[in-house]
Order: C-alpha cells, then sequence, then structure tokens
C-alpha cells in the first residue's frame, strides 16, 4: 500500500475513497460560485502548484478554505459529514469535542482574545478545501482543519493513499463535568503513555527518558517535512502570516511565545537532545515485556484508529517484527500534572504528544509518516512514471 500504508488490502482503501469522494461531491455541490471558489483548490501534484494543499496548522489562524461561517447549516452539516468519512467514530467525537472546547477555552481567558481577527477562540473558524475533483479516476485531495485540528487525505485512482499529518489537540486537557466527571478528550494517549514510561525498569527507563525538562511544543511543529535536526519552533511562527496587521496583537502573541518558551527553559544541549533523528531515540518495543508491549499497542491505537477500521494501520502491530522496531522516548518528568513530551518513532511512524503549556493542561498529538505525508512518494512516483 502507497502513501501512509493506511491499509494491508487494496478493497478497503477504495471503499474509504468512494465514501469521501461521495460527500465531498455533496458538499461541493451545495455551493454557489463564490463558495467553490474559496473552498476548492488545484489537483494534486508532485510540484510547487501542491504547495498550498502541504501547508497546515494547528494554531488558531487561517488554514485555508471555506469556514463554517461562511456557510448555510444545510453545507455546514455536508462539511461535517466529508470529515466525519475520514474518521473512526471514536475520532470523529473527539473532533467535535475539540470544536466545542473553544468556547471553554474562550471562558477561560475571559472572552478577549483575539489574535487577528474579531474573536480568537471561535468554533466557526475551521477551515475546509477539496483539492481536484473527487471521483475514482485520477488525483485529489481534501483538508479540514482549525485549532487543534488538521485532517489531511489524499486519493489517487480511486484509493486512499494518504492520511498524515492528522493533529487532534485540546486546550484546555482536562475541564470540569456535572456531577465530578472531568472532560479529557486525548486522556488515553496521555495515560497510556505515562503508565509505559513508569513501568519501565531503571535501566530503560534512563534510557528513554531523554531530558528531565519538556520542549514546549511538538518538535517537529508544523513542518511540510521532517528532517534530522529539527526543534521546536516558537509559538510565533505557527501561523499563516508572519505577522497581524495589529502591531497590539503581534506584541501580545510574541509576549505569549516568549513567555512558553521561558517556562520551558531548554538551553541548547536540551534541544540537541530531543531534536528529531532519522534513527529513533528512547527505547525500542523489543525490550518492552509482553505487558508493556500491550500499552504500546493500545498507545498507537490512539493515533493509529483515528481512521475507519478498515484503513487503520493498527493491525500491522499486531506483528511482534513491526512491533519491535517501534521506539518510545519520554521528556520531562513522569508524574501526573507535570509538562510532559513523548515521541514514538518506527518505519513510516512518527507520533509526537506534547502537554507544557497552560501548566500541562493544554495538549498536542499528532500522528505522520515521515516518508510519505500528504502522499508525496506516490505523488513523485506519478511524475518519474510520466516523465520515464
Amino acid at each position: 500500500m502507497a502513501g501512509a500504508e493506511l491499509a494491508v488490502e487494496d478493497g478497503p482503501a477504495r471503499t474509504a475513497a468512494r465514501r469521501m469522494a461521495q460527500a465531498a461531491g455533496l458538499w461541493l455541490d451545495g455551493l454557489d460560485a463564490e463558495q467553490r471558489r474559496v473552498a476548492t483548490g488545484p489537483v494534486p501534484a508532485d510540484g510547487p502548484s501542491d504547495a498550498e494543499r502541504r501547508r497546515w496548522f494547528y494554531t488558531p489562524t487561517d488554514h485555508g478554505g471555506l469556514t463554517f461561517h461562511a456557510q448555510r447549516p444545510a453545507q455546514q452539516r455536508a462539511a461535517m459529514r466529508l470529515v466525519a468519512s475520514a474518521l473512526s467514530t471514536p475520532a470523529y467525537v473527539t473532533v467535535a469535542t475539540i470544536i466545542g472546547l473553544e468556547n471553554v477555552l474562550d471562558q477561560t481567558e475571559g472572552f478577549v482574545t483575539r489574535f487577528d481577527r474579531e474573536r480568537g477562540r471561535d468554533p466557526g473558524l475551521y477551515y475546509l478545501r477539496v483539492f481536484g475533483e473527487p471521483g475514482e479516476r485520477g488525483t485529489w485531495a481534501w483538508r479540514f482543519g482549525g485549532h487543534h485540528v488538521s485532517l489531511n487525505n489524499l486519493v489517487v485512482d480511486g484509493a486512499l493513499v494518504a492520511t498524515t499529518p492528522c493533529f487532534l489537540g485540546a486546550d484546555p486537557a482536562a475541564s470540569p463535568l456535572l456531577g465530578g466527571a472531568v472532560n479529557r478528550p486525548l486522556g488515553r494517549m496521555e495515560d497510556l503513555a505515562r503508565d509505559l514510561v513508569r513501568s519501565l525498569p531503571p535501566d530503560l527507563a534512563g534510557r528513554a527518558v531523554l531530558l528531565d525538562r519538556a520542549p514546549s511544543d511538538l518538535v517537529t511543529g508544523n513542518r511540510t517535512t521532517v528532517a534530522p535536526g529539527d526543534r521546536v519552533i516558537p509559538l510565533a511562527g505557527i501561523w499563516r502570516d508572519e505577522r497581524f496587521p495589529d502591531p497590539g496583537e503581534q506584541t501580545k502573541l510574541q509576549a505569549m511565545s516568549d513567555a512558553i518558551d521561558r517556562a520551558a527553559g531548554l538551553r541548547e544541549g536540551d534541544h540537541s537532545a530531543v531534536a528529531y533523528s532519522a534513527e529513533p531515540k528512547g527505547v525500542a518495543a523489543a525490550e518492552l515485556d509482553a505487558e508493556q508491549r500491550d500499552l504500546l499497542r493500545a498507545l498507537l491505537g490512539t493515533y493509529l484508529d483515528r481512521v475507519p477500521e478498515e484503513v487503520s494501520p493498527s493491525r500491522r502491530y499486531d506483528d511482534a517484527a513491526a512491533l519491535d522496531a517501534v521506539h518510545i522516548a519520554w521528556a520531562g518528568p513522569t508524574d501526573p500534572g507535570a509538562p510532559h513530551y513523548y515521541r514514538v518513532q518506527g518505519p513510516r511512524l512518527l507520533i509526537e504528544w506534547d502537554n507544557t503549556q497552560r501548566g500541562a493542561n493544554h495538549a498536542h498529538s499528532v500522528w505522520r509518516d515521515p516518508a510519505a505525508d500528504f502522499g508525496l512518494d506516490v505523488l513523485a512516483r506519478h511524475r518519474a512514471a510520466a516523465h520515464g
């Protein structure tokens, strides 16, 4: 299977692609000419014309596309039908919850955050765009994103070939519900990794924990491609435009970014310790006992099972040899409530998590395929074949 190696069989990838194409067609057919202009982009290709599709964000910036605000209710429903076509039911519930958290975050901040728009925390500012013409022939893609959500899907010749990068975040990561319950949309991603690292014997724990403090964000950030030596991008750098039109809002963002970096307190050597490397850091699953391997498989599921079951790569890790090659690394204390970061890495696999900001109550998580995010491997092969 090409791209992010989503399925072990071609059939499931085609079934998923047909479901997406039908939903995308229904959404596009319901738009007027101006909406469609904003909602569409060029056919995915291996070249400069595809640059916009490969831009992705997880900050509350312009992700590119048609927002919920710019759609009527029936159009919004059709948009969410397309979003649901790419997700398992638990993942769809999680995405819907994350969008709703914008209202919670707005209250947390006193309903004053603005950034470069009228309302800084806005559940109506999630963006959808389709690239190319949905169908069973040719190449097309679609992207959905807004604060703490980024979904990227590529279909080639009627088969779903890539669904990464796939980002989910939550701010607040934990918030109270009536009756003493707690809303933690990404809680299992945190708890399973912590339980695994805390279960390691001292010799393995010493190798798994790269640093006694955590980086302030995902090490690979929102880069289109990852490369050895990549390190944390400051918050102010993860926005569509370099600067806000309003100097006052830009000053506030820069101050927030600087405060986050100061709180992390990483020195040059610390950045080197957690920098991305092609060779995985940490401890390999081959060194884990049976219970720890089960924890790792469960952790992988919280990322790989974001997509529908028939195309999830989770099953590949039922194979002992495939799991053996997966490594886990951690940075920061392992005590609950402390700022922390972890990375899970193996062939065609990169997972990152951080929960460091806002007093370790602001979580980020991403599933990537370093060799094939956005289906770049498939597109490169198509170009080579065309010119071969």
